[in-house]
């Protein structure tokens, strides 16, 4: 076999792409920032998605009951009767009306400071926390409320949709970025490839002449890109969760209370948990092997249209 006498010669040539090229060093970087920018992608995705299931779990398992002012009626009244049919309601873990002030507050980030509520009547709102949203009897608590004037049921049904989708939209597009990541790897790879073999054209020609087979030559350079694969995929991938856990650190520390609440309500706290830390690892491995079969199947194409 012209492979085995190769191999059992003794000597090892050098490899195709060297160590210490240029072209090879370039790759790494090259490699390295594409699995950067891969995980980045991927670690977006994965908070948005788990910020999603908690504002979704969380919307769920809250219903309001607001109550408008009413001539005739007494507020407070109405407050305590709304708080005791919510509370009678199968499924219901607790009820609690917000006070006037705390009412007054929810309008603030609406109408702004400075504005004093005290003289006009606004909407009152009972917050119904539910034990379990399948078992609660919410078309009983509806007809429930009919008694109370003014009453009305907001089970958040609206808000759920909303946040549904624009999660999805996010985690769609994030994944569309994350395959052109994928593809602009591969077409990196295949130039590279191309250089290499044509910078290398003499070694190629000589392994040809003492009997290499094509396929002995795509594995060889399937070794030598695998291995540069890996280099650069463990270095983007550790600046990746490196970035993650100082923007974590920062998000908290530098912005105002309100713009660092806000940017927690899309992406939590940056807390990517051991979930989300494997799959920011994971992205190592395929990088690497997406490196190894590209080089191959380029070699390979390469060898077949110059022989």
């Amino acid at each position: 076999m012209p492979d085995a006498r190769i191999r059992s010669s003794g000597t090892r040539t050098a490899p195709i792409v060297p160590e210490r090229s240029v072209a090879g060093r370039t790759l790494v970087l090259l490699i390295a920032i594409m699995t950067f920018l891969s995980a980045v992608t991927l670690g977006g995705v994965v908070l948005v998605q788990k910020s999603a299931i908690a504002w979704s779990s969380d919307v769920g398992r809250e219903v309001t009951i607001q109550i408008r002012p009413m001539p005739g009626e007494v507020m407070d009244s109405n407050l305590r009767t709304a708080v005791a049919l919510a509370e009678a309601t199968p499924g219901v873990a607790t009820a609690r009306a917000l006070s006037l002030q705390e009412s007054q507050d929810l309008l603030k980030p609406w109408l702004g400071d400075g504005l004093d509520l005290s003289s006009i009547q606004i909407p009152r709102l009972v917050v119904v926390q539910l034990g379990d949203p399948t078992d609660a009897d919410i078309p009983k608590l509806v007809r429930d409320l009919q008694s109370v004037k003014g009453a009305t049921l907001d089970t958040h049904a609206a808000w759920r949709e909303q946040l549904n989708a624009m999660s999805g939209t996010i985690v769609f597009s994030g994944l569309l970025v994350l395959a052109l990541i994928v593809v602009a790897t591969v077409l990196a790879i295949v130039f590279a490839t191309r250089g290499t073999m044509a910078s290398n054209r003499e070694i190629v020609d000589v392994l040809h002449f003492i009997g290499a087979s094509n396929s002995f030559i795509a594995g060889e350079f399937q070794g030598r890109f695998l291995l540069i694969g890996f280099r650069g995929g463990i270095v983007g991938g550790l600046a990746a969760i490196i970035f993650f856990f100082l923007i974590g650190i920062t998000t908290g520390n530098m912005l105002s209370g309100g713009a660092s609440a806000q940017i927690g309500v899309l992406f939590g706290r940056f807390a990517l948990g051991f979930d989300g830390i494997l799959g920011l690892a994971a992205v190592i491995p395929v990088i690497a092997a997406v490196t190894a079969i590209t080089s191959r199947l380029t070699v390979r194409r390469f060898l077949s249209q110059t022989s």
